[in-house]
């Protein structure tokens, strides 16, 4: 039998009104990649919390390597050797790659200095020991994001690490970036080190994993090898049910232009271009796909449609009425729709209820505002009705937003946008951080709005999401449109290379 690097057993952990882990075993052999999934809210990141220090369990063990041990806070789990790559990085961009890895933890020289020396020579070692180079002088605001969650990874090696938790670590990577990934991560694994990959993407936990563990609604249901399941049945073990992986959509006639964009030039918060002259059209029916690696411009395109970013110059129009300097609001009473790429601070107040959020935009006007006083009652039957039409969970309306999972936030934000039946639908990352029931869920209703005629303008950073869903798709690299595709005529492989410029644009 392989040897037990980790072993947590029985681990309860509680909050008010959900119990977030009930009696969980879990298990994870050395050396191997042992895949952890679930619905948003099933109990995994809580889990791993527990495992990092983040938060200590109700009762329960833990284990590393036969030895019963307490984990109280962070530290104590960085000296048992865990370490814990986090979805959204820990990295502060004017520093140096050398400098943010070790950061909280900087060698001396003299016992006074820092010995930037040293520590830039171990960087050197440790990525060149998993095979990767990288410039340990290089500022993080001037790297990709592949090499930032590398810069991540020696972070933790750095620290000594073992056993590595991994937080959906491919959430922001192109193909490539990824296959990349998967190489230092097998690279890691021959040479003893233990991983546990938490992701929401199936066909990557059938590549990269050895074994996989469901958990659902904070118990284990099961654990699979890898090559004995397929992701048909995870999915169903997740969810409890068969899980649709591909949308049906209908075909269709497509209606007039809903949104054209005309020459857009932009500038990005460090008043450089950002934004170079983009020039595209949304029908009604028609899903269009932005496919470009983060930090080309998407950001700044959606900002500036929205009302958020000021266009240096260029036009934008909902059928023939121009908005480009309209304000946010404006635009929003033009049946406008967003979903924004980064919930925390563009789509939710975490101090506010879920009844609250569930009408923010509309707070201010009929029905939920007599002009004089919130319809307390109102608002509170619209939470309960849109509460169980999109799953929200816990199904509490009076919980503030900051208690609820990640994914269930984003459902919140869901499923307020697309109440009131706007004509322009635009969606950033729409299913970052969701499990796989509840990406089908959003997916179908971003169809069901193509369906009824509307436009939908989908930008992304999952492939297999962009081609799933769009009608066409436009690449965007630095600031430009580098090409349009037929969804049906290309693949994951041209989308990155021309993501990321390595290929020129097809006659």
């Amino acid at each position: 039998m392989p040897e037990i690097a980790l072993e947590m057993k029985n681990i309860t952990k509680r909050f008010p009104l959900v119990v977030a882990n009930d009696k969980v075993n879990f298990s994870v052999y050395r050396g191997e990649i042992h895949a952890l999934v679930g619905e948003n809210g099933a109990g995994k990141t809580t889990l791993m919390s527990i495992l990092y220090g983040l938060y200590q369990a109700d009762s329960g063990e833990i284990r590393i390597n036969g030895k019963k041990i307490k984990i109280t806070n962070p530290n104590v789990a960085i000296k048992l050797k865990i370490g814990m790559v986090h979805q959204h990085f820990m990295l502060v961009p004017p520093l140096t790659v050398t400098e943010n890895v070790i950061l909280g933890m900087e060698p001396k020289k003299n016992n006074f200095f820092i010995d930037i020396e040293n520590a830039t020579k171990k960087v050197k070692e440790i990525s060149k020991g998993i095979g990767f180079k990288i410039d340990p002088n290089a500022k993080i605001e001037n790297i990709s994001v592949g090499i930032q969650q590398r810069v991540e990874i020696i972070k933790v090696l750095y620290r000594g690490a073992e056993i590595l938790v991994m937080d959906e670590p491919t959430a922001v990577l192109t193909p490539q970036e990824v296959e990349e990934l998967f190489g230092i991560l097998n690279s890691l694994k021959k040479q003893g080190k233990t991983i546990i990959f938490i992701t929401h993407k199936l066909n990557e936990v059938q590549s990269i994993s050895d074994r996989i563990t469901v958990m659902r609604r904070g118990k284990v249901v099961g654990v699979k090898k890898t090559k004995e399941t397929n992701k048909e049945e995870i999915a169903s073990m997740m969810v409890g049910r068969k899980v649709i992986f591909k949308v049906k959509k209908k075909e269709h006639d497509l209606g007039r232009n809903v949104l054209k964009v005309s020459k857009l030039n932009a500038l990005n918060n460090k008043k450089l271009p950002a934004l170079k002259n983009v020039s595209f059209e949304i029908k009604e029916g028609e899903i269009l796909g932005i496919a470009g690696v983060e930090g080309n411009g998407q950001t700044e395109l959606v900002e500036v449609i929205t009302g958020l970013r000021k266009a240096k110059n260029g036009k934008i129009s909902i059928y023939d009425k121009e908005i480009t300097s309209d304000s946010p609001r404006e635009v929003k009473e033009e049946k406008i729709a967003h979903i924004p790429e980064d919930r925390r601070q563009r789509g939710i107040i975490p101090a506010f209820t879920v009844s609250e959020n569930l009408i923010l935009g509309s707070h201010y006007k009929k029905p939920f505002n007599n002009g004089l006083s919130l319809n307390l009652n109102l608002i509170g039957n619209h939470a309960d009705e849109l509460i169980k039409q999109f799953d929200i969970r816990p199904s509490n309306k009076d919980n503030l937003l900051k208690s609820l999972s990640g994914g269930n936030q984003q459902k919140v934000i869901v499923a307020r946008e697309l109440y009131g039946n706007p004509i322009l639908l635009i969606a950033a990352q729409p299913t970052r951080g969701l499990d796989v029931g509840s990406i089908e869920f959003v997916h179908q209703q971003i169809v069901n709005e193509r369906d009824k005629g509307k436009g939908v303008l989908l930008v992304s950073a999952d492939l297999e999401e962009i081609l799933s869903l769009s009608d066409r798709i436009a690449v965007i690299y630095e600031g430009k449109i580098v090409a349009f595709l037929d969804p049906k005529k290309t693949d994951e492989k041209e989308l990155g290379l021309l993501m990321t410029g390595s290929i020129q644009k097809k006659e």
